[in-house]
């Protein structure tokens, strides 16, 4: 088949269902088209190597890849990020239009919903079925993270989202919440399926081989939990910093680690100047090898987010991530997450927005023999193997996109 890809993100971004997607399906013998945007960093600056243009087309890996023009932004400014979308909707809809060739099946990534008006328009234009991936619900998102607080731009996002799920052909969530939630808006049950979110695999199954001096002194005879990813509203990361002061007090050893980034960054660490947190550190953002030498040495990894109810319904990416690097998870999100880290025995659960249930599981963890913690990681891993790994996923949609591919060329005779 000739799969085109729709995703605003992709390589050299770190986006998990870019490259490495792309890549599966080429090996399984499709053909692979990518319209994205030009990539940028967490602060807006375009990549080295990029230089926004009205086109460009690049091989990367096998996979043609078609960038389009955007308005590069990742601040916290609802302005900022409307034009960042809108302008990645207009060139995507418009070039997407004009210069892939016609392909058989279109995929297409969600979040922006943005990218789900674009599709439409490619929908139309190509005359091929739509596969509409969702990784996070608007504006449930967008409440639940304050970023949108206006009551007619939540409607507005609300009607255009219920068109691109009426206008799609099939849509995938990655939790059963998801979809139940999406069955309650009206969306036919038999139009969604559930495929669960693989992570980025090429660098877990090895140990590190080079030593990062920062990681090891800050590490050095603690027992560290790690937090590894955006550090946001939405992670609700204040409750970690209450569980640690009461660590502080009877466990001092348990550490809490922070590597990484976000809007929430400077005031996490001017609060845990104020509260004397000596068992909270951070690190910056790791490369990708850096990150090898930090799972190694974490004792624990923590996936945590705020008490809202739209986190009750996803699974954190950070949750497959932890269970394939063989560590044992605290897991401190209510509902699809927590109950998957008790189905495969890989961790302890706690109470999100409870810091005081944050730091008895922190202490179950510590008071746990070195073997027992190792088996947590064991079960864990096995786990993401059977249920979660790459190829499990790509199989699941490579189905998908042949059962839909064929239905349409039925229709068309």
């Amino acid at each position: 088949m000739k799969i085109l890809i729709l995703i605003q993100w992709f390589q050299p971004e770190p986006t998990f269902k870019g490259l490495p997607f792309a890549k599966e399906l080429i090996k399984r013998g499709h053909t692979v088209t990518v319209v994205t945007s030009f990539p940028y960093d967490n602060k807006g600056k375009i990549c080295p190597g990029y230089k926004i243009a009205p086109l460009m087309r690049e091989t990367m890996e096998g996979v043609d890849v078609i960038r389009v023009p955007i308005f590069p932004s990742h601040s916290s400014s609802v302005i900022g990020r409307s034009a960042n979308y809108l302008s990645f909707l207009i060139s995507a809809a418009i070039l997407g239009s004009i210069v892939p060739k016609r392909p058989d099946i279109m995929y297409v990534y969600h979040p922006p919903a943005t990218a789900g008006m674009a599709a439409i328009v490619l929908k139309k234009r190509h005359r091929v079925p739509m596969v509409y991936d969702i990784q996070d619900l608007w504006p449930d998102t967008l409440v639940a993270t304050g970023m949108v607080k206006n009551g007619k731009i939540i409607s507005i996002v609300n009607w255009l989202c219920n068109l691109i799920y009426k206008e799609a052909s099939h849509i995938v969530v990655l939790s059963p919440g998801f979809k139940a939630k999406l069955v309650e808006r009206g969306v036919p049950s038999d139009k969604i399926d559930v495929i669960y979110n693989w992570t980025t695999e090429d660098y877990f199954w090895e140990a590190p081989e080079t030593a990062d001096p920062l990681v090891e002194s800050v590490f050095s005879e603690r027992f560290n939990i790690v937090f590894a990813g955006n550090l946001g509203r939405a992670q609700g990361l204040d409750n970690v910093l209450a569980a640690a002061s009461i660590l502080l007090r009877s466990d001092p050893k348990i550490q809490f680690v922070f590597v990484g980034s976000g809007i929430e960054e400077n005031r996490l660490k001017s609060e845990t100047e104020k509260m004397h947190l000596s068992n909270v550190r951070f690190l910056p953002w790791r490369t990708k090898e850096q990150m090898r030498i930090i799972h190694k040495l974490a004792d624990v990894l923590l996936v945590h987010l705020k008490d809202d109810p739209l986190f009750s319904i996803t699974i954190p990416g950070k949750t497959q991530k932890s269970l394939a690097v063989r560590k044992p998870v605290l897991m401190a999100v209510r509902g699809d997450a927590s109950e998957i880290i008790k189905l495969a025995n890989a961790g302890v659960c706690a109470e999100p927005g409870n810091p005081q249930a944050l730091a008895d599981a922190a202490r179950v963890l510590y008071n746990m023999t070195p073997s027992q913690r190792e088996q947590l990681g064991l079960n864990g891993h096995k786990f993401y193997m059977d249920e979660f790994r790459m190829s499990v996923g790509v199989d699941k949609f490579e189905h998908l996109f042949k059962k839909l591919y064929n239905r349409s060329k039925s229709i068309s005779k």
